[in-house]
C-alpha cells in the first residue's frame, strides 16, 4: 500500500513537470540545455536567436563605426536597430524558404570559393587557415556546418533575388524627368533687407514692453541646470616638468623611429602594368600624342586610380624603374619600364624631399613625449595609493594637500561650453559630472590622455529665469533684433507685391502714411510694420502685365546656378528656395538663418543631356532608381512569402535576447 501511494505521487509529480514544461514552452522558454531557441520562422525555416543576437550585435557595431558612438540595448531600441535586425532575418528566412521550395541551391565547389575570399579566415601566409577559420568561429559561437550552411543559403538567396529582381530597370520617362530635374540651371538675383533699409530705425522700447518680453520669452533668458562641484585632478602635463629623463632613453627612442626622422626621397606614384612591353609602348604614344591620358589608360584596363596607387615610394622600392621615375624633375610620365609583374607606365604625381631630422633637432619634441610618457606611468602607479586614502576617508582637500594632485571647483552644465584648459573639456568628467549625486562617495577616475581625477557634488542649482535687472541689456538687445527682423519681412513683402504689381506703386505712394510712435513701446512704425496700405495691392495688378516687364529688386546677381549649388556670398537655403519660385520674373521673400532676402528667378536653363558629364549623370539616376525599384520589389516579394508561409514571431523570445545584449 505504501509503494503504491509513494508511486501514485511520483506519477502527480512527474505529471505537473509535464506541464510545466509545456507552460514554460508556450511562453517561450523551449531550452533547457543552454541550445539555441527560436525567435520566430518562415514556413520551415527556423530563427534561432543567436541569429538574432549576433544581427543585433552587428547592427549596433555598424552604429558605431558610424558615429563613434557605442549603444546600450536600451539606446539601440530607440534608435530602430532591434525592429530592423527582426526585419532583416525574417526577409532572410522567407528568401530561404522560398529558395528551399524552387529547389535552388549550390554545389560544395561554390560555398568553397567563397570561403576562400574571407579576409577573416586567412593566415599569416595570406591563404585560407582551417585553424583560423574554426577559432573564428568559435568565437562567435558558430559550427563550421552552419556557417557553411548559411553561406550556401546566402548565395541561393542571391540566385532567388537575381531572378526575382534583376530585370527590373527604371523607366526611361522616369529617369528623363529626375536628370532633366537635376540638371536644370537658373540665374537668379537677390538683394538683403538690413535695417538701413528700413525707413525708420527700430529703437529701444520702454521698460513695461521689456519686462513683458522677458516674461514672455523666458526660455531665452533661462539659466540652465549648474551642478557646482569639487575635485581633485592630476594630469601628465601637470607632471611633466618634475620627471626625470634618462639621456640614453631619448636616445633608443630616436633610433626606434629613425624611419620617421631619416627618410630618402620619395615621390607619388601611380604604376600601370600591361601584359606586353609592346602593349606598354603604345600606349606610352597615346599618351605623348594627347589622345588619353593616364586615367583613361587605367579604365581602358578596368581599373581606377585607387587601384593602381603606389603611394609614396622610394628609388629602392620601385627596383628597375626607379631610375626612369625619379629622373623626372617634375610630375609626369616614366616609362615602358620592366617591373616584376611586367612592362609598366608610371605616372609621377609629386615630388617628396628627403627628411633628415638629427637626434640634437628631435630631442626637445622626444624628450616632452618621453616624459609625458614617464608622468602617466608615474600616475598609473600612485592612483591605487590615491583610491586608498579616498576610501579611508580622506576629502578632496586633503588628497590634494598630501599628493601632486590639484583641488578645483566648477559651476558645470552640460548647456554650457567649458573653456580651454578646463577639467570640462574631457568626455570622462562630463559623463561623471552628469551623473554624480550628492549621496556618492569620491573615487579615482581615468582621464583620456593617462590623467586621473575625483570628484564630489556639493550643490545643484536648478534651471531658474534670470532676473530682468540682470538681463536687461540682453533683454533689449534681443527685442530689438526681433522686431527688426519682423519690420524686414513686413518691408520685404511689401516690396515683393509692389514688384509684382508695377501699377499699384503710384496708387501705394499716394496712400503711404509718414511714420508714427507708438506710445506703448516707444518704437517706430511704419510702412514695415503695417503702415502702408499693401493689401489692396493685388487688386491694382494688371492682368496685361507680363512677368517680363516686372521690376525686379536690384543685387548680387548668379547665372547658370545648379541645383543645390553653391553661390558666393549667399546662405545655401536662398540657393534652394530660389529653385522653388514658380516662373521667370517672379519674386520669393526668403528667410533664412536670421536675414531676409527678395530673391528674383531671372532665367530658367533646360538641361543639357547630350554631354559626357550629363550622360554620367543619367547612369547614376538610371542606377540609383532602379535599386530602389529593385529594393522595393524585393520587399514586397519577401512580405508576400512570409503572409503565404503564415510567418510567426516569438516576441518572448526576442525580448529574453534583448535583455541580454549589451
Amino acid at each position: 500500500m505504501s509503494r503504491l501511494r509513494t508511486k501514485g505521487k511520483s506519477t502527480i509529480v512527474w505529471l505537473l513537470m509535464g506541464l510545466l514544461i509545456l507552460g514554460l514552452g508556450g511562453f517561450g522558454v523551449t531550452n533547457f540545455t543552454g541550445g539555441s531557441s527560436s525567435i520566430g520562422s518562415v514556413g520551415d525555416v527556423e530563427i534561432s536567436d543567436q541569429q538574432y543576437t549576433r544581427t543585433m550585435q552587428r547592427q549596433m557595431q555598424d552604429f558605431a563605426a558610424r558615429t563613434g558612438r557605442n549603444l546600450t540595448a536600451a539606446e539601440a531600441q530607440s534608435f530602430g536597430l532591434q525592429q530592423a535586425a527582426v526585419a532583416e532575418l525574417f526577409a532572410t528566412a522567407a528568401l530561404e524558404d522560398e529558395a528551399n521550395r524552387l529547389g535552388i541551391s549550390v554545389g560544395d565547389d561554390a560555398v568553397g570559393k567563397q570561403l576562400l575570399q574571407v579576409q577573416a579566415f586567412r593566415g599569416m601566409d595570406g591563404k585560407f587557415s582551417r585553424d583560423v577559420y574554426n577559432d573564428t568561429l568559435r568565437r562567435e559561437g558558430m559550427r563550421p556546418a552552419e556557417f557553411e550552411h548559411d553561406l550556401r543559403m546566402d548565395i541561393a538567396r542571391t540566385i532567388l533575388e537575381r531572378a526575382a529582381v534583376g530585370g527590373v530597370k527604371a523607366p526611361a520617362t522616369m529617369t528623363d524627368l529626375t536628370v532633366n530635374w537635376l540638371l536644370e540651371t537658373r540665374d537668379i538675383r537677390w538683394t538683403e533687407l538690413t535695417a538701413a533699409d528700413l525707413p525708420v530705425a527700430v529703437v529701444e522700447p520702454d521698460q513695461p514692453t521689456l519686462e513683458a518680453w522677458h516674461q514672455a520669452n523666458a526660455d531665452r533668458f533661462t539659466a540652465p541646470e549648474v551642478r557646482k562641484i569639487d575635485f581633485v585632478w592630476l594630469t601628465p602635463e601637470m607632471l611633466e616638468n618634475s620627471v626625470e629623463v634618462d639621456e640614453q632613453a631619448l636616445r633608443d627612442l630616436y633610433q626606434s623611429r629613425i624611419d620617421e626622422f631619416q627618410q630618402p626621397e620619395r615621390r607619388m606614384v601611380e604604376r600601370l602594368v600591361f601584359p606586353s612591353s609592346e602593349a606598354a609602348a603604345e600606349a606610352r604614344k597615346r599618351l605623348d600624342a594627347g589622345e588619353v591620358d593616364f586615367e583613361q589608360l587605367a579604365a581602358e584596363r578596368g581599373l581606377t586610380l585607387n587601384d593602381i596607387d603606389l603611394g609614396e615610394v622610394s628609388q629602392a622600392e620601385l627596383g628597375a624603374a626607379g631610375d626612369a621615375v625619379f629622373a623626372l624633375t617634375q610630375p609626369g610620365i616614366a616609362g615602358p619600364a620592366d617591373t616584376p609583374l611586367g612592362s609598366a607606365l608610371f605616372s609621377m604625381n609629386a615630388i617628396l624631399e628627403p627628411v633628415n631630422v638629427t637626434f640634437e633637432q628631435a630631442s626637445p619634441d622626444l624628450r616632452v613625449e618621453a616624459a609625458l610618457d614617464r608622468a602617466r606611468r608615474t600616475i598609473d602607479d600612485q592612483s591605487r595609493d590615491f583610491a586608498d586614502q579616498l576610501a579611508g576617508g580622506a576629502t578632496l582637500q586633503e588628497l590634494a594637500d598630501q599628493t601632486p594632485m590639484e583641488f578645483g571647483q566648477i559651476d558645470w552644465s552640460a548647456d554650457v561650453e567649458p573653456g580651454p584648459g578646463s577639467i570640462g573639456t574631457y568626455p570622462a568628467f562630463r559623463e561623471h559630472a552628469e551623473s554624480v549625486t550628492e549621496t556618492d562617495f569620491p573615487e579615482i577616475f581615468e582621464l583620456g590622455d593617462g590623467g586621473i581625477f575625483a570628484l564630489e557634488l556639493k550643490e545643484i542649482v536648478a534651471p531658474h529665469l534670470i532676473p530682468f535687472a540682470e538681463v536687461r541689456d540682453r533683454v533689449a538687445e534681443d527685442w530689438v533684433q526681433n522686431e527688426t527682423h519682423r519690420q524686414l519681412l513686413a518691408l520685404a513683402d511689401e516690396r515683393r507685391m509692389k514688384t509684382a504689381t508695377p501699377e499699384a506703386e503710384d496708387e501705394g505712394a499716394a496712400a503711404e502714411t509718414p511714420a508714427t510712435e507708438t506710445p506703448a513701446t516707444g518704437a517706430a512704425v511704419g510702412p514695415a510694420a503695417g503702415g502702408h496700405p499693401v493689401a489692396n495691392a493685388p487688386e491694382a495688378a494688371s492682368a496685361e502685365t507680363p512677368a517680363t516687364t516686372q521690376t525686379a529688386p536690384q543685387g548680387n546677381e548668379a547665372k547658370n546656378v545648379a541645383r543645390g549649388g553653391l553661390v558666393r556670398g549667399a546662405p545655401q537655403d536662398l540657393v534652394n528656395q530660389a529653385f522653388e519660385i514658380a516662373a521667370p520674373g517672379d519674386v520669393e521673400v526668403v528667410d533664412t538663418e536670421g536675414r531676409v532676402f527678395l530673391v528674383t528667378l531671372e532665367k530658367v536653363t533646360a538641361a543639357t543631356t547630350d554631354g559626357a558629364d550629363a550622360q554620367i549623370v543619367r547612369q547614376g539616376v538610371e542606377s540609383r532608381l532602379s535599386d530602389a525599384m529593385r529594393q522595393d520589389l524585393l520587399n514586397y516579394y519577401t512580405r508576400a512569402i512570409q503572409t503565404d508561409r503564415k510567418a510567426t514571431i516569438n516576441q518572448t523570445a526576442i525580448d529574453a535576447v534583448n535583455a541580454r545584449v549589451q
